[in-house]
């Protein structure tokens, strides 16, 4: 807790092209925690290049994801928008931390296990370590509460057990964060393969709408939807397309999937999914306009990027103080 407010993390990395499952599931969420925690979201850069990315394109992306999170809503007055290599006690206490995690726990890491099988030829230390920084970036800035998906709830939890570990030696240090599991988006599945999670890195770009996608490509990819044979729209685990069509435009237009499936009873598949892909670009729409014009003003962005990793720096360092003072470090001349 900062300043008599509970404390909100969360990250995302600028690779790849994020879909509109980051934005219901993560982007939209944190527009509504922002008003009423103290929030901090970070552009996670350092995280990012676990895999190897070319640097120009990595910079790039980092500012647009920045404007985005401000395009989608979120203001950076109220909230501190930054990138993570702007604030270096990130890296300095994921090495303190580093030293009160186990081989073991991070041997069990699925998503370590996951990515090491995607790229053989880069298993690096930085790839099997993440979820110590991951646990850096909450810890420093006191965290209550901290939103996430099924795919990093592992992580959240190793997070919580570094933290008791800590406190446990040397008392109440760190905040020990809970995770905030949104009801409604949270999982948004491929457009091609229903079983599986819309992904921003699937090979097949029919699967996945990005949040770039101008609206021709919008419908156009809903109309290429799989669904069934079965022709009706009702929300049930034996139509997964149809399922994930329904969760889309429910949680866009503020329904329940029963009251969707009322006012799309006896209509056909193609007038739904047209309806649904007029809901994700009228969303959109508004959002591609504001970041672009965000883009376009150099000088006002860059004064958010400074002012807010200044922000972040300055809280930051009371939790690295404090940390480095109990286990040992000489104190800094200042």
């Amino acid at each position: 807790m900062l300043n008599g407010e509970k404390v909100v993390f969360s990250g995302a990395q600028a690779t790849g092209n994020l879909t509109i499952g980051n934005y219901l599931g993560a982007i939209r969420n944190w527009v509504e925690l922002a008003n009423d925690y103290q929030c901090f979201f970070c552009v996670v850069d350092e995280h990012s290049i676990t895999v190897r990315q070319d640097p120009a394109t990595l910079r790039r992306r980092s500012r647009e994801l920045l404007t985005l999170y401000i395009a989608a809503g979120l203001d950076p007055e109220k909230s501190c928008l930054y990138f993570q290599s702007h604030v270096p006690a990130h890296a300095e206490l994921a090495w303190i931390l580093n030293c009160f995690t186990y081989m073991g726990e991070l041997q069990r890491m699925t998503q370590f296990k996951d990515k090491s099988a995607k790229h053989e030829d880069n298993i690096n230390a930085g790839l099997f370590t993440y979820p110590v920084l991951m646990a850096a970036d909450i810890l420093l800035y006191q965290a209550d509460l901290v939103p996430v998906g099924q795919d990093q709830k592992q992580h959240l939890e190793l997070c919580r057990d570094i933290a008791q570990r800590f406190n446990a030696v040397y008392g109440d240090v760190f905040t020990v964060p809970e995770g905030y599991y949104p009801k409604t988006g949270a999982r948004i599945m491929s457009l091609q393969d229903p079983l599986h999670k819309m992904s921003k890195s699937d090979e097949n770009p029919n699967a996945s709408i990005y949040l770039t996608d101008d609206t021709d490509t919008i419908m156009r990819k809903f109309r290429r939807a799989v669904t069934d044979s079965e022709g009706v729209i009702r929300y049930c685990e034996e139509q997964p397309g149809i399922r994930n069509l329904i969760d889309i435009y429910s949680v866009l237009n503020g329904k329940t999937p029963q009251e969707v499936e009322a006012e799309f009873a006896g209509r056909g598949y193609g007038d739904f999914k047209t309806a649904v892909g007029e809901s994700v670009a009228a969303v959109l729409g508004p959002i591609q306009k504001e970041q672009k014009r965000l883009l376009d003003d150099r000088a006002y962005v860059d004064g958010i990027i400074r002012d807010n990793a200044q922000k972040a720096a300055w809280y930051a360092e009371k939790t690295l103080r404090k940390v480095q003072k109990k286990v040992g470090f000489p104190e800094r001349v200042r």
